[in-house]
């Protein structure tokens, strides 16, 4: 089950179609959806998360608690929605494109997909593209 919640004023639109995609990529990967929660909030919810649980002292788009066991997907993914909105105007992209690439980092790194070098973020790049045209066909 896929679940999204709201620490924020904010709702994600086609809750239904986004949950379906991301079910669909998880079954793509040889992987089974189990528990996954979306939480959406602010810089200031995810940056105490960042410093309680990471030891990092700085802004994130994204942070994800991964509980996967096997090959069952299960994790917590929180997303600052001012995050998203600002690296969007950054990359000069929709908001809703940001928002659906930050969704589904978190379930790739799920999938062993990592980005700490060079050639692994390279594909986790790859890997998100390829999600967001599977969403967008």
């Amino acid at each position: 089950m896929i679940s999204f919640n709201y620490e924020i004023e904010f709702c994600i639109e086609d809750e239904v179609r986004l949950e379906n995609w991301i079910k669909e990529v998880i079954s793509n990967h040889g992987f089974t959806p189990g528990e996954i929660n979306y939480i959406f909030c602010d810089d200031s919810y995810l940056h105490k998360l960042n410093v309680e649980f990471l030891q990092h002292d700085t802004l994130t788009d994204v942070i994800s608690f991964d509980n996967t066991v096997g090959k069952n997907i299960n994790g917590d993914i929180f997303i600052s929605v001012e995050r998203v909105t600002d690296n969007a105007n950054d990359f000069r992209v929709s908001f809703e494109e940001e928002l659906h690439r930050v969704m589904i980092h978190g379930v790739l790194h799920y999938l062993g997909y990592k980005d700490k070098s060079p050639q692994e973020e390279l594909e986790m790049r790859r890997q998100e593209n390829n999600a967001i045209l599977l969403l967008n066909n």
